[in-house]
């Protein structure tokens, strides 16, 4: 009889190998199978996780051992045979029953399949974990578990340790030299070659600033500052790989969970000397706002804050420089100059600015512009020296780089240029390497711009303690000291260069004595870029000092925290920058503005000329920029020496100043600086030199013959004191003493036949009427005046309105009289008696003056001054107003005047008893003749010919007809009595 049991596993089935326990449960008197499956095999049982819990498993048995073994080894695989042979049975159920026992043998191969299905998902997910693992492994023996720098630069350095550290850029070789890459093996790195002492004795400066703050123990007490300095040789790929050897340190590689070794990267560098090296540099650590303080880059590029937001100097900007140097040039009115500047960042961007500062004074101006070569080009050297030889510019300026000046100077005295004042930038003021007796007696008598002159107390001591193997624990060597130490003793260190020894050379021992040594190395009377080195390193150290001194809760950073020195970031760093304010010992204030710019100060230097014939680089004024004087130039001229015979400053213009009275026109084709001097104008003036226009006089004004000043304008008018004035008035007064004189004759003789036959009362009012017309001409004689100008027309008007009606009534009375004698004609005399006679001559009168009185109500006349006849004379003359009340005027003494002569000269032919009416014919006929003539020559006639046409014509209208109509009549009773009797004047005809 067979039997079943049924078991439960507990716990889970863990496949086999070194992360999992194996389990292996077994039923009673089963016999264990094999553990290792013979078509998965073992890895295939390994995997990340425990596989499910055993489901219940069924095992059924028969009384022979044979079948009880056979079905437990076909129904249970082998690897979970072995594996139940250490487990735990929770339950063991025996089945008795065929039936059941096949219900659960059916059930638990169900299980077994789903457990089939697991295992196989299992083992996938297993597999691919061994492959990505076996994939880091194979890479991880090929790279080692490290980060490893792309490349490293071979750089001449020295480097000291500290708890912050400094990085330095600084010019120690001339030159550089760069090997052909032809990427076929690994590219060799740049050369440098000519050592630089002063560019070392600029490292050595700012090593021994550092070394002044650790033993200062006011500042930056309990900080030991360090400083990491490189060599740039001049050249931008050297100066930039320098940069990113101090931004990122210079370590091979950095293991991984590992603390960093080697030199710790900086947090503010002290350079670069070249203004391309400092705009390239800054182009990048600025991201990072890693400080940069530069001694010697001058270019005014760098003063843009937004784009180089970490940088600062502690030299002024060239713009500061190229406007001291206008100072110069207006301060011995050089205004003719050459200007030749360096093929980079520094030279072109002073060109610029020194093109855009001279446009803007109309008087100085640049005979040529050239860019030197960068390289030893002698074609292009020899053109541009040509360009100076030829031109007429005495004044040379200069923006190159001491280096590069050498080239151009052989060539000047290869062409031996002379006559030159050269003027030079602050790069090559101070270079001992141009003091030479070749070049001297070219470059005596310059000026030049450096910077200031600072002291350094114990630098020179420092200076002499410098020995090659002082920095021999240097992690990258001592290869900056070395070489200098090499080209100053003329040594080579062991292991010394093959044929070095054979060719009489010495072996360095470190021991030479610097001190013994003639150059500029040791010498501190005239530190320039070494005190800027100095006041950079100073303006960093007091920037940190600041900031370590915050107090917790009063900082300027986020939640009023302060920067730590553990926690250093080169952006704190800045803000105090910005704001550091110190005073040097010897004085001098360091402070940046906005710019990052400091405080601009030049000295003005010149090249005298020693009577044993060495030259000496003199100290002659400076430039400096204060709140309250703005820019001012100082110099002391009687110490600048000139290299000219005349010992005095030479001329530099184009063409001779303008003297007053004189503009400038420009030269077409031509710099401003060319002109021609062209008189003002007339009416026009400039009282100073090189004016660009001439100003105009005020209106009452013009200029003098010289075009200098302006003097007031000659005044003209009918004057009393001229000779037409005074002939008119004379002739004025003539006729008013003739008529006089007739009104007292007639007077006199007023019983005469002649007087009473011609009316004695109007020829009386005729009479007076011509004496106020003669008067009335006294009135257009003088400066007009605003009653003058009134009282003139009028006066002319109604006087002679009143001589015309007086001749109007007495040719109507002779028509009258005509008349009468006729039959029948006695009645038209009553229109004509003595009252009408006044009363008509009244009411014409007043109609002259109504019209008078109208003008002078409505528009009156006025006094003007005329400047449109002449321009250099005012005209005084009287305004009319209103021309229709002139014409008016003129008019109705027009209209009296003809009816006059019309009356008359229908009575010419009457009989001689009445004859009078031919003179008043002819009188009539002058008078119009007169007065049609006037308006004519009155129009035409500019200013004082106007009036003494006017004067003129009532002069010749009143003689005419005083002469016409009395002149005969004085004959008779003067010159002929005897025929001033009733019967004679009857006979002659000459009654009334």
């Amino acid at each position: 009889m067979g039997f079943c049991y049924s078991a439960t596993v507990r716990g889970s089935l863990q496949p086999r190998g070194p992360w999992v326990r194996t389990v292996s449960p077994t039923p009673p008197d089963a016999a264990p199978a094999s553990p290792v499956d013979p078509l998965l095999g073992p890895r295939l049982l390994q995997s990340s996780g425990s596989l499910p819990a055993m489901p219940a498993v069924a095992f059924c048995s028969v009384k022979a051992p044979s079948r009880r073994h056979r079905i437990i080894n076909t129904h249970v695989p082998s690897q979970f045979s072995a594996a139940f042979s250490n487990s735990e049975l929770s339950t063991v159920d025996w089945i008795d029953s065929p039936r059941s026992c096949r219900s659960a043998e059916r059930k638990w191969k169900k299980d077994k399949l789903q457990i089939s299905f697991n295992i196989l998902r299992d083992s996938r997910l297993a597999y691919q974990k061994a492959a990505k693992d076996a994939k880091s492994t194979y890479i991880s023996n090929l790279f080692s578990l490290s980060c490893q720098l792309q490349g490293q630069f071979d750089l001449n350095g020295m480097y000291k340790a500290g708890d912050v550290v400094l990085g330095g850029l600084f010019q120690i070789h001339f030159f550089s030299s760069v090997a052909i890459q032809s990427f076929n093996s690994k590219p060799q790195q740049p050369t440098c070659n000519g050592v630089y002492a002063l560019g070392f004795k600029l490292a050595q400066t700012m090593a021994f600033a550092i070394d002044e703050i650790n033993r200062n123990s006011n500042l930056l007490p309990n900080v030991t500052l360090g400083y990491t300095l490189y060599d740039d040789c001049l050249e931008l790929g050297i100066g930039f790989r320098a940069a990113l050897s101090l931004a990122s340190g210079q370590e091979n590689k950095i293991i991984l969970n590992s603390t960093c070794v080697g030199n710790p990267p900086v947090i503010g560098i002290v350079g670069d000397s070249s203004s391309t090296n400092s705009i390239a540099i800054s182009n990048v650590l600025g991201l990072y706002r890693v400080p940069m303080v530069s001694y010697f880059a001058t270019c005014s590029c760098l003063s843009n804050h937004q784009k180089y937001p970490s940088f600062f100097r502690t030299i002024p900007s060239d713009a500061f420089q190229v406007r001291a140097m206008i100072q110069i040039l207006k301060h011995f009115s050089w205004t003719w100059v050459g200007l030749l500047v360096s093929d980079d960042d520094y030279g072109l961007h002073a060109a610029r600015s020194f093109q855009s500062e001279l446009s803007l004074l109309s008087e100085s101006c640049l005979a040529y512009t050239e860019v030197l070569p960068w390289d030893k080009d002698t074609e292009e050297l020899r053109r541009i020296v040509d360009v100076m030889k030829k031109s007429t510019a005495r004044v040379v300026i200069v923006f190159e780089h001491y280096s590069r000046m050498i080239k151009l100077m052989e060539e000047v005295v290869r062409q031996n240029v002379t006559g030159l004042q050269w003027m030079a930038s602050e790069a090559w003021t101070a270079a001992v390497v141009l003091q030479t007796p070749q070049f001297m007696p070219y470059l005596r008598g310059t000026l030049g711009i450096a910077i200031r002159r600072g002291e350094i107390p114990g630098l020179r001591e420092f200076l002499l303690q410098i020995r090659p193997d002082l920095h021999q624990n240097n992690s990258y060597g001592n290869s900056m000291v070395n070489q200098f130490w090499e080209f100053t003793f003329q040594c080579r260190f062991a292991p010394a260069p093959a044929g070095w020894l054979e060719g009489g050379g010495a072996i360095c021992t470190g021991q030479e004595d610097l001190e013994n040594v003639d150059n500029e190395f040791l010498d501190v009377s005239n530190l320039r870029p070494e005190y800027n080195v100095y006041k950079a390193v100073y303006a960093l150290a007091y920037s940190l000092d600041d900031m370590l001194r915050c107090k917790p809760g009063g900082g300027p950073f986020s939640g009023n925290s302060c920067a730590t020195l553990q926690s250093l970031e080169p952006w704190q760093l800045v803000y105090y920058l910005r704001r550091v304010n110190f005073t040097t010992p010897f004085g001098d204030q360091v402070s940046f503005d906005e710019n990052g710019d400091a405080l601009p100060i030049y000295d003005v230097m010149n090249y005298l000329w020693l009577p044993d014939g060495s030259t000496k680089v003199q100290n002659v004024g400076e430039v400096k920029r204060s709140a309250f004087k703005g820019e001012e130039l100082i110099l002391d001229e009687d110490k600048i020496f000139w290299n000219f015979e005349s010992k005095k400053p030479p001329r530099s213009i184009c063409s001779e100043s303008c003297p007053p009275g004189t503009h400038m026109v420009r030269e077409k084709g031509k710099p401003q600086c060319c002109f021609d001097c062209i008189p003002c104008s007339e009416g026009k003036i400039t009282n100073k030199s090189n004016s660009l226009e001439c100003t105009s006089c005020p209106e009452d004004f013009w200029s003098n013959p010289q075009r200098d000043h302006c003097i007031p304008k000659k005044t003209e008018f009918l004057s009393y004191f001229d000779s037409l004035g005074i002939c008119l008035t004379t002739t004025s007064l003539l006729g008013t003493f003739i008529c006089a004189v007739v009104l007292g004759i007639f007077i006199y003789h007023r019983t005469t036949p002649i007087v009473r036959a011609n009316n004695s009362e109007l020829s009386f009012q005729l009479l007076v009427s011509l004496k106020l017309c003669f008067l009335c001409s006294l009135l257009f004689i003088g400066r007009p005046r605003l009653w003058t100008c009134q009282l003139r027309h009028a006066a002319f008007g109604i006087s002679f309105v009143l001589c015309v009606s007086c001749i109007l009534v007495k040719t109507m009375v002779v028509l009258a009289v005509f008349k009468a004698s006729k039959p029948g004609g006695g009645a038209s005399l009553k229109w004509f008696g003595a009252m009408q006679q006044r009363g008509t001559v009244l009411v014409l009168t007043s109609i002259q003056a109504a019209i008078c009185t109208t003008w002078l109500v409505t528009s009156s006349p006025t006094p003007h001054k005329n400047t449109q006849y002449h321009n250099d004379k005012i005209v005084y003359e009287c305004a009319v107003g209103s021309t229709v009340g002139f014409a008016v005027l003129l008019g109705y003494i027009g209209v009296l005047a003809f009816l006059s002569f019309l009356i008359a000269f229908l009575v010419r032919n009457l009989p001689d008893s009445f004859n009078e009416a031919k003179l008043i014919t002819f009188s009539m006929l002058i008078f119009c003749a007169v007065w049609v003539a006037f308006v004519p020559a009155y129009i035409s006639s500019p200013g004082k010919l106007a009036d003494a046409v006017e004067v003129f014509a009532i002069l010749a209208s009143s003689f005419g007809l005083l002469i016409t109509l009395f002149g005969p009549k004085c004959y008779i009773i003067l010159l002929r009595p005897e025929m001033n009797t009733k019967k004679a004047v009857m006979a002659r005809g000459v009654g009334s």
